[in-house]
């Protein structure tokens, strides 16, 4: 059973045994069908891990097709699709240039499928108003600079609030993960230090902490220890019913993660977005009045010219029915939809998919 999963979602989810494989699956890479009789593959991000196991699950009730998705981070999703061992990847972090160049079938195409917040979560008995924290205290809590809970500077942005003099254990992720790209890229938007140091991407080298693997893994870490702070996708942090910080934004306000807090974070985004966009963009930091400030889109990549007009039909059909039947789900698993006018355009997109294309 994996942590934090509802049961309704983790009754779905099994364990894939990929011990040693080059294609950057992992003994405890999880799929969303058994592998007979599957009509499309896909791989990548934990942090829509489960919503996309809702959607594929009531797709395959409503129309037949079947889809085995592995979640193994945004790392191997991009490399599974890159190598074409997949019909489809999931990302929370845009393809560089670099990626796309490397992509051995053609152009790629990034479909934005819902909004997700990157919870702070800790683990502090008998603390129990919510932490406040700014972007500067929190890259210096994962630089190693501050090393305890109850530290001048954490004290100083919660007034009242008694924290104990107890040691700073951060949690980080193992893998190559989106869920990293979106926390380092918040945390180099704020942070000199950060950005001057770590940086941002999918691995960084991390100053102090211990790894956990797949956003459940750092959770379970967090739950099992007192004093440790992470990093996870809102419904990870929920589901295991973890504290997390209200993080303060660019308007001065100390905001909780949630759908309505990504949301507002998106809307400068969407509106200053061209025609020919092709989506690979950041709204972490946004400005805007109830913006959470580590909010990201979450992606599916496929390939823009598919060479088997059968699977391409059914990858674009399911695309279509999760951006329109889908987005009415994501509330529920505290995501946010996208904006309708973005819903429009991208079903317009994907109508220029070539299906049968000659590789």
């Amino acid at each position: 059973m994996h942590l934090g999963l509802p049961a309704s979602l983790a009754a779905i989810a099994l364990l894939a045994a990929c011990s040693g494989s080059s294609d950057g699956r992992s003994d405890t890479a999880r799929t969303s069908t058994r592998s007979g009789s599957v009509d499309l593959t896909g791989a990548g991000a934990t942090f829509p891990y489960p919503i996309y196991s809702k959607w594929f699950s009531d797709y395959a009730t409503k129309s037949g097709v079947k889809i085995n998705y592995q979640s193994i981070g945004s790392g191997g999703g991009i490399r599974q699709l890159s190598e074409g061992t997949v019909d489809f990847g999931a990302t929370d972090s845009p393809m560089s240039d670099a990626d796309l160049a490397k992509a051995k079938h053609g152009p790629i195409m990034h479909v934005p499928t819902v909004l997700g917040a990157v919870a702070v979560i800790y683990n502090l008995p008998g603390v129990t108003a919510p932490l406040k924290l700014t972007g500067e205290v929190l890259g210096d809590i994962f630089l190693g600079r501050i090393t305890k809970w109850n530290d001048p500077r954490i004290a100083a942005i919660n007034a009242g609030v008694k924290l104990p003099a107890q040691d700073i254990l951060v949690v980080h992720r193992s893998d190559g993960s989106g869920t990293t790209f979106i926390f380092t890229d918040y945390l180099a938007a704020v942070s000199s230090g950060w950005r001057g140091g770590p940086g941002k991407g999918k691995e960084v080298q991390w100053p102090t902490g211990l790894g956990g693997k797949g956003n459940e893994g750092v959770a379970g870490q967090v739950k099992q220890t007192p004093g440790a702070i992470g990093y996870a996708e809102l419904a990870y942090a929920k589901q295991n019913a973890l504290a997390f910080a209200h993080m303060r934004n660019v308007s001065g306000e100390f905001v909780a993660p949630s759908p309505a807090s990504a949301t507002a974070a998106a809307a400068g985004a969407v509106s200053a977005m061209t025609a020919d966009t092709d989506y690979r963009v950041s709204i972490v930091n946004a400005p805007g009045q109830g913006a959470y400030p580590i909010s990201s889109f979450t992606w599916i990549i496929l390939y823009r010219n598919q060479t088997d007009a059968d699977k391409g039909k059914k990858l674009v059909d399911f695309l279509k029915w999760a951006l329109t039947e889908g987005e009415s789900q994501a509330a529920a698993l505290d995501y946010a939809p996208l904006p309708p006018s973005m819903v429009s355009t991208l079903l317009g997109r994907l109508d220029t998919v070539t299906l049968g294309a000659t590789p």
